[in-house]
């Protein structure tokens, strides 16, 4: 598995963790627990791999840690 950075917040509004992959655009998954968010985002990390090399879109390479200004 990629080593791809996940943020990782609760979400009021839909009562769940969320995880999100920022450099897979549009890359995210939830769950009721931090855990199951985690486990629920690693597979789709992989599905999005998978797509992309299946419909010739470049996959970015993991950069680790986000660094903001």
């Amino acid at each position: 598995m990629a080593k791809y950075e996940i943020i990782i917040y609760w979400s009021d509004e839909d009562q769940a963790f969320v995880a999100e992959v920022p450099e897979l655009p549009g890359c995210m998954a939830d769950g009721k627990t931090y855990r199951e968010a985690i486990a629920n985002a690693e597979v789709v990390m992989q599905e999005w791999i998978e797509t992309a090399k299946e419909i010739g879109r470049t996959i970015p390479e993991p950069k680790g840690r986000l660094h903001f200004a």
